[in-house]
């Protein structure tokens, strides 16, 4: 499993944002459509059907969110070890990014996770966007356009690649 700019790819499974689990809400890319997954949102927009494919609430990384991240790393430890719960301070969840899945019928808005920690960088936002447009394109540009996706997670190995890899990995993606 790997994050690769807005996207999660897991073996030949493609998510917007974070892999969802449970009742958690999450969208996964399929040939078939944009599929809506979790508590409160489940349904299948077949690609023919969706005219535009967007995302809002994108956290940007920033010089002050990664320092807000290790200071709300930090105090949550230091509270953890006084009171030897080993639960975090907030147990928060991550913050929500919303896809917007633009159809005949309207607007469709599905949350999702935020897999980035501290944001996404901003070239890697750009270049998402732009895969997602790339998306809606046609029947062919997105078979083989997730079919790229899904070729990489199969044979992918460990974590996360670098900023540098994730941003030629998006590049070639969008062709």
């Amino acid at each position: 499993m790997a994050m690769v700019g807005l996207f999660w790819v897991a073996g030949s499974d493609v998510y917007v944002g974070s892999k969802p689990s449970g009742l958690a809400p999450g969208v996964r890319l399929t040939p078939e459509g944009v599929e809506a997954l979790g508590h409160r949102q489940s349904g299948l927009y077949l690609w023919e059907d969706v005219h535009a494919l967007t995302l809002t609430a994108v956290p940007v990384k920033t010089l002050k969110r990664q320092v807000g991240a290790v200071g709300n790393m930090a105090l949550g430890t230091v509270v953890d070890l006084a009171l030897s719960a080993g639960v975090g301070m907030t147990g928060e969840d991550p913050p929500l990014m919303t896809v917007h899945v633009e159809t005949a019928d309207g607007d469709h808005e599905l949350a999702v996770y935020v897999a980035a920690a501290v944001g996404y960088s901003r070239t890697e936002v750009d270049l998402s966007h732009a895969l997602l447009s790339r998306l809606t394109e046609g029947a062919a540009t997105m078979a083989t356009t997730l079919a790229a996706m899904s070729e990489w997670g199969r044979t992918w190995e460990g974590g996360s690649p670098r900023r540098a890899e994730r941003e030629e990995l998006l590049r070639e993606w969008v062709g």
